[in-house]
């Protein structure tokens, strides 16, 4: 018999649910500290005091903190408390982005500032670029123990549509280019959520780890966590399967791709048993009209089980809203590819 410790972590149902608060990387143990370092180098500062960067850094610190000594566990609050204490005591309990760029060379290494400016990729910051190209994000799939796909299994009338408000791009090529290179999503996450790839190789196939924020207009958000996989992927080289794929989303919503628009690219992210909602999947697509470029997400999910739909009325609508594009740029995901790629 599995001993409950052991169970994967994206088993379904309530305790599944339970299950995937946090991050892989983090054990339990360790996720106290870790969101109490989040809240001082982000959340707990004045609203106009907050930069999505600094949040980014911070995430930076603790993934190459794992990426260098292994998964995070209560012991390691020591080595954070003396590159980070006397900062945050100086500070009121926050911490600067200088304050986190020098706890960063004091617990990494005196390389880790300008790596973060110049060697990111899986939101790790490299000492050097024969390390970088050696990674295995697979390390921290094993960590996930990510489940069989769930996408949506009822009958289409019986489904949940939901589509969000497309997002202006500075540029086709430059969103194609950016989102073909999976090891940079996470220099988009918004203060709101993450996209962090767990295989290497390009968007086909690739699964990634979502670790979404609850409650961060109080200034002590809540993490839990899912994974999708890209499960189909269509580009003008082969414009029937293009064709096929954006018929299939107007179908069911008429509206996702406006009069006149002329489809890009387009892809599926399947969620994985033990997703925050449940089964289904969602789609990105890039799309110009007018001269301008857009990206859009659009979702088709079962109907959500009891937990589930609890969870999201209290916390979750209003936030997958506006991380997809429908709230303040620094809540959103798809602002924040437009700034990085502007």
């Amino acid at each position: 018999m599995t001993d409950a410790k052991d169970m994967t972590k994206t088993s379904s149902g309530p305790l599944g649910f339970a299950r995937m608060t946090g991050s892989s990387i983090a054990a339990r143990d360790a996720a106290v500290w870790v969101t109490d370092f989040l809240n001082a180098a982000y959340y707990r500062r004045a609203e106009d005091e907050r930069e999505v960067d600094d949040l980014r850094l911070a995430f930076c610190i603790l993934t190459t903190y794992w990426h260098r000594n292994g998964r995070l566990h209560l012991d390691d609050l020591a080595a954070f408390h003396r590159a980070f204490g006397r900062a945050r005591f100086e500070n009121r309990g926050t911490l600067s982005r200088q304050q986190l760029l020098d706890g960063g060379a004091a617990l990494l290494g005196d390389w880790f500032p300008e790596a973060y400016a110049t060697r990111r990729g899986w939101g790790i910051a490299f000492e050097s670029a024969a390390e970088r190209e050696d990674h295995a994000p697979e390390r921290r799939l094993a960590l996930a123990k990510v489940g069989p796909l769930t996408p949506e299994t009822m009958p289409r009338s019986e489904q949940v549509w939901l589509t969000y408000e497309p997002v202006e791009m500075p540029s086709a090529e430059r969103v194609i280019a950016a989102l073909t290179q999976p090891e940079t999503w996470p220099d988009y996450a918004s203060e709101l959520g993450r996209f962090t790839p767990l295989r290497g190789g390009g968007l086909l196939g690739q699964t990634f780890e979502i670790e979404v924020a609850a409650g961060t207009e109080s200034g002590r958000p809540m993490y839990t966590r899912g994974y999708v996989t890209i499960t189909a992927l269509v580009t003008p080289d082969d414009p029937a399967a293009l064709r096929a794929w954006f018929d299939d989303i107007t179908d069911g919503l008429p509206e996702a791709l406006p009069y006149g628009a002329e489809p890009l690219v387009g892809f599926d992210l399947t969620t994985h048993e033990g997703h925050f909602m449940g089964a289904g999947h969602n789609r990105l697509f890039l799309y110009t009209r007018e001269g301008k470029a857009y990206v859009r997400a659009a979702g088709t999910w079962d109907p959500m089980r009891w937990h589930l739909d609890q969870a999201y009325r209290r916390a979750g609508q209003a936030a997958q809203h506006a991380f997809w594009g429908e709230g303040e740029p620094r809540q959103s995901m798809l602002h924040q590819l437009a700034l990085a790629i502007a």
